[in-house]
């Protein structure tokens, strides 16, 4: 018996013309614009202006890209600076390659700008945008199943992955004798990353609906929340990664988000207990 299984793509790249149209940009893109609706209600919610999330989305996108792709590059050198690399591939962010503790560090980074510029309180909008943020996460996990990667060991069960033998320079798998070469099926990480972090996302709207938080706890809820499902699919998957005691380098990165995103909760918690015990002045 034949078991089932997921397909993947042939080709990451559908060419309009001259125009190539790559479904890992489409998916980030569409993270991205599904992130930025949801923040939009939710912080108007908390009283901001319409159109404030986009203003300080524009801050937070372009610097969370840029912070994705460095720590890409930094923590998977071998493609841009080993013996067969090209530092030039490190740009072509449309080829793959986010690294989301990047994205997520200089992203905030950026948003904090932003809502200095905009006169948003910043752990209002952070506390909008977790949810959202989450699920373009989760949206733009099927990035990497449009190019083939991020993908576990062999397996048979009968959700496995198809993987072909991919040609990174031409976004499609490579071709022997007409037919494109499958390397297997295997255990769909990117798969059980997605269903995850859109989980996430699902709890912390509702604890955000029934639990009266402080402002920011949201936000380290959801730093704290990511890396435990992150751990346990990092340990899943098989692409290369630099190892540090024996550990991939974004399981250590895991558990120090993890505890940052603790100290969050409870720093935030304490803050807001001691405004409230303040004397109020006339």
């Amino acid at each position: 018996m034949i078991p089932a299984v997921i397909p993947s793509p042939t080709a990451g790249v559908l060419h309009l013309g001259p125009l190539p149209i790559r479904g890992y940009a489409l998916c980030i893109l569409l993270g991205i614009v599904v992130a930025v609706w949801l923040t939009d209600r939710r912080l108007r919610q908390r009283g901001g202006e319409p159109g404030q999330a986009l203003d300080v989305a524009a801050y937070a996108v372009v610097a969370g890209i840029i912070g994705g792709r460095i720590y890409h590059v930094i923590t998977t050198p071998d493609p841009y600076w080993g013996p067969e690399g090209n530092p030039v591939d490190a740009l072509k962010i449309w080829e793959g390659g986010l690294g989301i503790w990047g994205a997520i560090a200089l992203g905030a980074l950026g948003a904090w700008i932003g809502c200095r510029r905009t006169g948003v309180n910043f752990l209002d909008f952070a506390d909008a945008a977790a949810p959202g943020v989450a699920i373009a996460q989760g949206i733009g996990r099927w990035g990497n199943w449009f190019n083939n990667e991020l993908y576990g060991e062999p397996t048979d069960v009968p959700w496995a992955l198809e993987i072909h033998q991919w040609d990174n320079a031409a976004g499609r798998a490579v071709v022997e004798n007409g037919e494109p070469v499958v390397l297997g099926t295997f255990h769909p990480t990117f798969l059980y990353e997605s269903l995850f972090v859109l989980l996430l996302a699902a709890l912390l709207l509702l604890v955000d609906r029934r639990w009266n938080l402080a402002r920011g706890q949201l936000f380290g809820l959801y730093v704290a929340g990511y890396p435990i499902g992150r751990i346990i699919i990092e340990k899943m998957r098989t692409d290369e990664a630099e190892l540090i005691l024996g550990q991939r380098l974004n399981v250590w990165t895991s558990i120090i988000v993890f505890l940052i995103g603790v100290g969050i909760v409870l720093h935030t918690r304490r803050r807001a207990q001691r405004t409230a015990s303040q004397p109020s002045t006339m």
